[in-house]
């Protein structure tokens, strides 16, 4: 399913990687993976509990 979803990544990413990760929203989920290796399983969790995690960084 993740190639299915639209991903994207922070502006704060630069060109050479790092410790980034990509986002994929969808109505009742979001889903997370590392962007250096996108061929790893993501982690999806609720659109609250992103909230909750987004508000507390």
């Amino acid at each position: 399913m993740s190639t299915d979803l639209k991903w994207w990544k922070s502006s704060y990413s630069g060109p050479q990687g790092g410790d980034c990760v990509e986002v994929a929203s969808q109505p009742d989920s979001i889903h997370v993976r590392d962007s250096k290796d996108t061929a790893l399983p993501s982690f999806e969790v609720s659109p609250a509990a992103w909230d909750v995690f987004v508000s507390a960084v």
